[in-house]
C-alpha cells in the first residue's frame, strides 16, 4: 500500500503542477507528497522530476513512468468503481431507449416492475422508432431488435423475438396460399421499411437461404402500420409475431410459410463501449434476460 500510495503521490503532483497545488487539491501535507516522491526515486533510483522554485518538469524517466502509471491508476479507480456500483443497490437516472411498437407491448411491464424493484431509480423511457446515438443523446442503454453490427457498441442478447409472414383471408382466396417464397414475386406485399433488407424478404430451406423481391401497394416505416395494411387485405406482410400473434389465432389474418421462416432477431440491450459497465445499467440488463426467460416474446410462448 505504501508503494501504492508514493505512485498516487508522484502522479497527484505533476497532475496538480506543484507539491502545494497538489496539497491543496487532495488534503495531503506538502511535506508528506514531498516525502512520496522522493521515497518513490530512491526505491526506482532514477530521478523522476525537476524541481525549481519557478516549475516542475518530469525527467525522461520521469516521463515514461508517468504514462504507464497514471492508466494503472486509472484502471483502478474505474475496478473500484465498479465494484462499489455492483456491490450497491441501483440508483440514479436511467435513460432508455426502446422502439415503440415492441416498448408498448412487451418492455413496459419488465421496465416498471424494475423501477418498483429499485425505488432508488428514476427511469426516463423513450419509445421511438429510430436509432438514438447512445453517446450524444446520453442514453445509458438502447432496448433494440437486430443483429448488433456496429463495433464500436456492446451488446447483449436478452430474449428471441420471432416474425410471421401473413395475410388477410381475402389475400388467400385471390391469389391463393403460397408454397414457396418465390411464389411471393409478383403478388402484393406490405413492406415495412424498419425491416433491414426492406423489399428483400429472406426465408431459408434448410441451409439455403432464399431472398425474394417483393413490391406492392404500401411501404411503411412502422411494424404496426405494416399489421393494418395486411388486416386491410392489401397485401402480405412479415409482421412480428408479439404483434401478430393474437390476431392470427382469431382468424383475421392467416399464416404462411412458417417452414421458411427460421429467422428470429434478437432483444438486445446495447450500450456504449466502456471499459466498465454501470451497476444500474447492469442490474436492468441481468433483470430483463430474467423476465424474458420466463416471460418469453410472441409465438414462442405457443
Amino acid at each position: 500500500m505504501q508503494d501504492l500510495a508514493r505512485i498516487r503521490a508522484f502522479v497527484q503532483v505533476f497532475d496538480a503542477g506543484g507539491f502545494s497545488s497538489a496539497a491543496r487539491v487532495h488534503g495531503r501535507s506538502k511535506a508528506l507528497l514531498s516525502k512520496y516522491v522522493t521515497d518513490l526515486e530512491d526505491y526506482l533510483g532514477v530521478r523522476l522530476m525537476n524541481r525549481t522554485t519557478r516549475k516542475l518538469s518530469l525527467t525522461e524517466a520521469g516521463e515514461a513512468y508517468y504514462r504507464e502509471v497514471s492508466q494503472i491508476l486509472s484502471q483502478l479507480d474505474d475496478l473500484d468503481a465498479t465494484i462499489s456500483e455492483q456491490t450497491a443497490a441501483p440508483r440514479g437516472m436511467l435513460r432508455v431507449s426502446a422502439p415503440r411498437n415492441f416498448g408498448e407491448a412487451s418492455l413496459l411491464d419488465p421496465l416498471f416492475d424494475f423501477v418498483k424493484l429499485h425505488p432508488d431509480v428514476t427511469l426516463d423511457l423513450r419509445l421511438e422508432d429510430r436509432m438514438v446515438d447512445l453517446v450524444e443523446e446520453g442514453f445509458d442503454v438502447a432496448l433494440r431488435i437486430s443483429k448488433m453490427a456496429d463495433s464500436s457498441l456492446i451488446a447483449r442478447k436478452i430474449a428471441e423475438t420471432s416474425v410471421l409472414a401473413c395475410a388477410a383471408p381475402s389475400v388467400i382466396k385471390a391469389y391463393g396460399m403460397p408454397q414457396t417464397p418465390e411464389a411471393l414475386r409478383g403478388l402484393p406485399c406490405v413492406i415495412d421499411t424498419n425491416f433491414s433488407g426492406q423489399a428483400n424478404w429472406q426465408f431459408s430451406d434448410g441451409n439455403r437461404t432464399i431472398s425474394v423481391h417483393v413490391d406492392g401497394p404500401v411501404r411503411v416505416n412502422s411494424p404496426q402500420g405494416a399489421l393494418v395494411a395486411a388486416q386491410k387485405g392489401l397485401g402480405f406482410a412479415l409482421v412480428p409475431s408479439f404483434l401478430a400473434d393474437d390476431i392470427v389465432e382469431k382468424g383475421e389474418l392467416v399464416s404462411v410459410l412458417a417452414d421458411y421462416l427460421p429467422y428470429r432477431p434478437f432483444l438486445q440491450a446495447v450500450y456504449p463501449h466502456r471499459r466498465h459497465l454501470s451497476g444500474k445499467v447492469r442490474a436492468l440488463i441481468d433483470f430483463l434476460v430474467d423476465w424474458f426467460e420466463k416471460n418469453p416474446v410472441g409465438s414462442l410462448t405457443k
